[in-house]
């Protein structure tokens, strides 16, 4: 329900900026503009879930060879105590538990291609357990609102995007995103829990926590240790490492438990094509609202506000030219990517508003393009609090980013 209105309110505001541009301004191209847009972002859509299509066949082929060759049920039983109390409505061993942590594992490595099939498998696998097919279950929020807050350790892409526009450090960001990313998960996970009276003071929760807590700790020690030079590097090697280890193990376990690994690869694949098609009117509809909100003008509008607001409160006003990644983000990753890039280009990779940019881009998730990706390929209509939820974790992760930025490089 809160999604049916955040879309119509991105089509009326559109409507009505466009028409004062238009009365007031002269503009007349900005309903041509807006047209063009509709036409743009649902290409976009359609040519985001074709390129999908490819990633989830090879995703989802080799978690049935986990599946077949039980790593899927060892991983469970890894992580259950804790899933136990963090999903209390999600059956003890579901195999859901099993494609969660491949997904938060890639979430947090940055590797965002390979967490998307494993989280549309594990909410196809809690969906099997949810009394109301169209609502969404308290599990499936609970683990939507973990891929919100975008957890992540090592911030690959974003790396070499500033090492693409000749940073003098690419990975100067990793600190602070991670610890922005930090803030963004505990905001949600404490979010969710508090609506759904879950109670984190459990010494098992807090004994997962606190190993967690202190492997992501043991991390940053070890790569402070490096040169800067050799940051970047090895940290795609140990995340890239870790996900080729992951296969390499899959594929070992099921071999030795006499699967056709083979088979059970193309039998997994076979359900990324009717994913990626299932999820395609769901990602344009939201992809054509923001589209429309953006051409309108009404998101420069929006930005110009905040800047006059904080300029009149006596507030440093520099992060504002980072605002526009951070506007975005919730809405569109691919968008606030766009906004990144920008801003790199226009200040310089290594000016305080490429850096802030490049920590809001890693900060948080892109709360409605998962909410419409993950939600609809299960069908599900009434997202409950999940938006609310998501954005919480969303405007944490992007104050804490900002806060961040001005102390590590102001």
């Amino acid at each position: 329900m809160v999604l049916n209105y955040i879309w119509i309110a991105f089509f009326l505001i559109a409507f009505v900026v466009a028409l004062l541009r238009l009365l007031f301004l002269q503009d007349l191209e900005i309903f041509p503009n807006l047209v063009n847009a509709t036409f743009d972002y649902a290409r976009t859509g359609f040519e985001i879930s074709l390129g999908l299509t490819g990633v989830l066949t090879l995703w989802l082929g080799f978690m049935k060879i986990a599946e077949k060759g039980g790593m899927i049920q060892l991983m469970t039983r890894a992580i259950g105590p804790f899933f136990n109390r963090l999903f209390p409505d999600l059956p003890k061993n579901h195999p859901a538990y099993g494609s969660m942590m491949m997904n938060l594992a890639a979430n947090m490595l940055g590797l965002d291609n390979a967490a998307t099939p494993m989280g549309l498998k594990a909410m196809k696998e809690m969906q099997t357990v949810n009394p109301h097919k169209e609502s969404a279950s308290n599990p499936q929020i609970m683990f939507l609102v973990l891929n919100t807050s975008g957890l992540t350790i090592i911030p690959i892409s974003i790396m070499v995007y500033r090492a693409q526009f000749g940073a003098a450090n690419p990975a100067d960001i990793f600190l602070p995103i991670l610890l922005a990313t930090f803030f963004s998960t505990l905001a949600g996970v404490l979010t969710v829990s508090l609506v759904q009276g879950i109670k984190l003071y459990d010494k098992v929760i807090l004994s997962y926590l606190g190993g967690l807590t202190a492997a992501v700790g043991a991390l940053i020690w070890g790569l402070s240790q490096l040169e800067r030079d050799q940051l970047q590097v090895v940290s795609l090697l140990i995340a890239n490492l870790t996900l080729f280890g992951f296969i390499t193990l899959f594929i070992v376990r099921a071999m030795l438990k006499k699967v056709n690994v083979y088979e059970a690869f193309v039998e997994g694949g076979k359900e990324g094509f009717g994913i990626a098609i299932k999820i395609i009117p769901y990602l344009i509809a939201i992809l054509v609202a923001i589209g429309v909100f953006r051409a309108s003008g009404a998101m420069d509008y929006l930005i110009d506000g905040v800047a006059w607001l904080f300029a009149h409160l006596g507030v440093d006003t520099r992060f504002v030219d980072a605002l526009p990644t951070a506007l975005m983000k919730p809405l569109s990753g691919s968008g606030a990517r766009g906004m990144m890039i920008d801003a790199l280009e226009t200040f310089g990779v290594d000016s305080f508003a490429g850096r802030l940019a490049s920590i809001v881009q890693g900060a948080t998730d892109t709360t409605f393009y998962i909410i419409a990706v993950y939600f609809g390929s299960v069908g599900i209509r009434r997202t409950r609090y999940a938006v609310g939820c998501g954005l919480i974790a969303d405007f944490t992760g992007i104050v804490a980013a900002i806060l961040l930025g001005y102390l590590f490089f102001a």
